[in-house]
């Protein structure tokens, strides 16, 4: 089976994380999500995807092309964006059986395998994953039959004015005959015209509803939240589950015995952690991390490679990747970018 990453979105709102990374490239718990997303496609048998990239095209390519994933990767990059049915229709030619399309910003507990046998069984042209969320209003709402097929689409409903609280959560089932549908060279939404398109048209549009967690990772906010739900164990990863290992990676690192680790943390390899330091809790300290003496570190994402000096401390901040930290600076609710030179308040 094929998949289909829309992955060439500048990542406004995650600035200044995304300033020098496309948004799909962002750690989540030190590995790229875009990698984290291609895994859990293994599991359902998925061995070919293509990316439709834009932003920083080439950042994704070396990171893929100098790793082994088990999968055949093609890329396909827009020299103009496109919007999200317009890069589906710019990699038609990939795609001649059923297939499925991920928003690269998006992390989550749906069962794939379950959705594609949820798409067989309702015999749909397409199967749009939705959600549950408290504040409908900032999405596209979804409402659906007695069926489980799609009736309506509106985007973004004013609070109050929502008739479903089911928004779609960017993960579809297209059978590749609906392509006919989006028109080629030009901006298309698949929310606002593709899928109106389709019910007018008389296809079917099956609502798969599973799932317990879902998050889009588009602003910082966001970003620290989806980590506070790995540790709290609401989210799960792959390689620990943080109900009953609170601390990951600690047999990798060197740490000073006077040093201190209040769980949950998440270690990254080659670390080494100083005299008198705390680390702790709820944080992911990427590989590469070295610190000095009495270095105080919690409820923040650290990337790979950074270093800080002594007396250093750290709260409810991210720190990217390669970043200096000299002695005795305080970062609080902040995050701290080397290379852009701006602290931004979270």
């Amino acid at each position: 089976m094929k998949a289909l990453f829309l992955a060439g979105g500048k990542g406004t709102r995650l600035r200044p994380l995304t300033d020098h990374l496309p948004k799909p490239m962002v750690p989540v718990m030190g590995r790229p999500l875009l990698e984290r997303s291609i895994e859990a496609l293994k599991e359902c048998g998925v061995n070919k995807v293509v990316f439709s990239t834009g932003y920083r095209a080439d950042d994704i390519e070396k990171y893929f092309s100098n790793n082994e994933f088990g999968v055949n990767i093609h890329y396909v990059c827009e020299d103009i964006p496109l919007g999200t049915g317009g890069a589906i229709k710019n990699c038609a030619d990939y795609f001649d059986d059923t297939f499925i399309i991920f928003n690269s910003d998006i992390v989550s507990n749906i069962d794939l395998n379950d959705m594609i046998e949820f798409h067989k069984k309702k015999r749909a042209d397409v199967t749009i994953a939705a959600t549950r969320v408290p504040n409908p209003s900032s999405y596209g709402v979804i409402e659906y039959d007695e069926f489980g097929f799609a009736t309506t689409f509106t985007e973004k409903p004013k609070p109050g004015e929502e008739k479903s609280d089911y928004i779609n959560a960017g993960i579809y089932v297209f059978n590749p005959k609906v392509l006919d549908l989006i028109p080629s060279n030009r901006v298309v939404s698949v929310e606002k015209e593709t899928f109106p398109a389709l019910l007018r048209n008389g296809y079917k549009i099956a609502v798969y509803r599973g799932g317990t967690y879902w998050i889009d990772i588009g602003t910082p906010e966001k970003y620290m939240r989806v980590h506070a739900d790995i540790f709290s164990g609401l989210c799960k990863i792959p390689e620990n589950n943080f109900l009953t290992n609170r601390i990951y990676g600690l047999e990798k690192i060197q740490i000073h015995d006077t040093a201190k680790v209040i769980e949950p943390v998440w270690f990254g390899d080659d670390v080494r952690i100083g005299a008198n330091v705390t680390v702790g809790p709820n944080v992911v300290v990427g590989s590469g991390f070295e610190s000095g003496r009495g270095c105080v570190i919690s409820d923040s994402i650290l990337w790979n490679n950074v270093s800080v000096g002594s007396g250093v401390s750290i709260s409810k901040s991210v720190v990217t990747a390669g970043c200096r930290i000299g002695s005795g600076i305080q970062c609080a609710n902040t995050i701290y970018s080397q290379e852009s030179k701006r602290h931004l308040v979270i």
